[in-house]
């Protein structure tokens, strides 16, 4: 049975208003029970979508996205010295010195990633639970699926965090923490099983199915997380990353947008062949929102894109980030630099009659407005604006990322070759000079170019060990290993002491 996804998501939403808690006390679903709800999959259907919601949230501009991009050398929020912005537990970021107190991390825990592990136990306990349960197989796999992506997050910022899959905790028996590799472990297996049930994109109607989950998107997670699998447990994955990516790219599923600005359209989102995972955003019916332009730019840019709100000139990149492109490479013009003009080429003037211009940061504590380049990383065209909330899905995996994956799977394992090969497709798509030869920091520049802030650029630069031995922004030294990973916040610890703190690190 084929459903719109987005024809059931007020319905959805009604649920989530009804219960509208994470607090695994309390009951999810309001008056509506298993018994007397799950008739039908479109109705067991509307309650998936809540997880699909909170789930969402680990690519806006919250602090999931935020912690997984803070630390690198392509995002910083610096302070501005006309007041705002400024943030101390941000800084302890950028500088690779986070404590158990860091506020960043707590929220990114209690508010993003672990709400919505909490949410898909109580959906997957209602949808076993319902007299139904033997129709509803495929939607628990996929709840599954859901859960586990949620893990691999918790997992990555935090390492060793407890595995709870009820839907309820008891306080006289608090959940443990488990290990890493336990966890890695779990996500896995819950991965490959819910990969088993669940249909391919080539058997959906991908448009009205869009954005659920398919097969090969769990396949695309499973590539994603095997390839940081030896950060993880120790034991490289690479075969196992490779062969995850091949069955994506070997469906015949997904092929490059003519432009990579182009996934990020307002208008182009269940019909991009190249947007493997995403998540629809509407919040013209309260349906998520993205924020990334709100803020990201100057405030000029109010007039340039004819925006409905003043920009708050928050996040920003810099002279690496930028550098990293050649001026002939079509991705370069996603960073907003130097002299700054309208869209019909009249210069963006100041108050005091100076042409803007975007300059490096020069302080990261108290920076003046023009300091920091923008990315226009999700674009104004075609928005249909609620406020300062646009509708741009988010995108969370992309099959640019299935061919770098295999790229550097495969230089890894001695095909350099046919690793090339890969990396030029990816290059060419984008007009950029196509390499003679390849080497693993090529592959982590081209990782940096294609995905810049896609979330992924703290993840590779631990694989390949930038994190700790590269100097930018506020960081200037050598990072210790063991700051790889969050911290567990102090308050979690302080609501449940049968967690331990990750090691080196204080528990308060």
């Amino acid at each position: 049975m084929e459903t719109n996804y987005k024809r059931i998501f007020l319905l959805g939403l009604l649920i989530l208003v009804l219960g509208g808690c994470t607090d695994l006390d309390e009951e999810l679903f309001g008056r509506l029970s298993p018994d007397n709800y799950y008739r039908t999959e479109e109705e067991a259907l509307s309650s998936v979508v809540g997880v699909y919601q909170s789930l969402s949230r680990v690519a806006d501009v919250g602090d999931a996205w935020r912690i997984s991009e803070f630390g690198t050398d392509e995002f910083f929020v610096p302070g501005r010295a006309s007041g705002g912005w400024f943030d101390e537990y941000n800084m302890e970021i950028m500088r690779h010195e986070v404590t158990p107190q860091n506020s960043a991390s707590a929220r990114a825990w209690s508010w993003y990633i672990f709400p919505a592990i909490g949410r898909a136990n109580a959906v997957i306990q209602s949808l076993e639970d319902s007299p139904n349960s033997d129709q509803l197989q495929t939607l628990i796999a996929e709840t599954r699926a859901l859960r586990a992506y949620a893990y691999f997050y918790a997992m990555d910022f935090w390492g060793n965090v407890p595995i709870f899959t009820e839907a309820r905790v008891d306080p006289e028996n608090l959940p443990t923490t488990n290990t890493r590799q336990e966890v890695f472990d779990f996500v896995v297996s819950e991965m490959e099983a819910a990969a088993e049930v669940m249909p391919s994109v080539n058997d959906v109607d991908r448009s009205s199915y869009y954005p659920r989950f398919t097969k090969e998107a769990v396949y695309a997670a499973l590539a994603t997380i095997y390839l940081n699998g030896e950060v993880y447990t120790g034991t490289p994955h690479w075969e196992d990353a490779l062969a995850n990516a091949e069955r994506v790219i070997n469906s015949g599923a997904f092929s490059l947008e003519e432009r990579v600005q182009d996934c990020f359209l307002a208008t182009n989102e269940s019909n991009s062949p190249e947007i493997i995972v995403g998540f629809s955003i509407d919040p013209n019916r309260n349906a998520g929102a993205n924020q990334f332009i709100l803020y990201t730019q100057h405030a000029l840019t109010k007039e340039k894109y004819d925006l409905p709100f003043t920009p708050a000139n928050g996040y920003s990149t810099g002279p690496i980030a930028l550098n990293r492109y050649e001026d002939r490479d079509e991705r370069k013009a996603m960073i907003e630099h130097g002299p700054q003009y309208y869209s019909n080429g009249e210069p963006m003037l100041l108050a005091n009659g100076e042409q803007l211009e975007l300059i490096p940061i020069q302080d990261m504590t108290a920076a003046e407005d023009n300091e920091g380049f923008k990315v226009l990383k999700y674009s104004p065209e075609g928005v249909s604006w609620s406020g300062f909330n646009a509708d741009n899905d988010f995108v969370l995996i992309r099959y640019s990322d299935m061919l770098l994956i295999k790229a550097e799977c495969l230089f890894r394992l001695g095909n350099h070759g046919e690793a090339l090969n890969l990396v030029n497709q990816v290059r060419e798509r984008s007009n950029a000079t196509l390499l003679s030869s390849l080497t693993l920091d090529d592959i982590e520049d081209e990782r940096a170019r294609e995905f810049l802030w896609e979330g992924h650029r703290r993840r590779d630069m631990i694989r390949f060990g930038s994190y700790f031995t590269d100097t930018f922004g506020i960081k200037t030294g050598v990072t210790e290993e063991w700051r790889g990973i969050y911290p567990i916040p102090a308050e979690q610890i302080v609501a449940n002491p049968m967690l331990d703190q990750n090691p080196n690190y204080p528990n308060q």
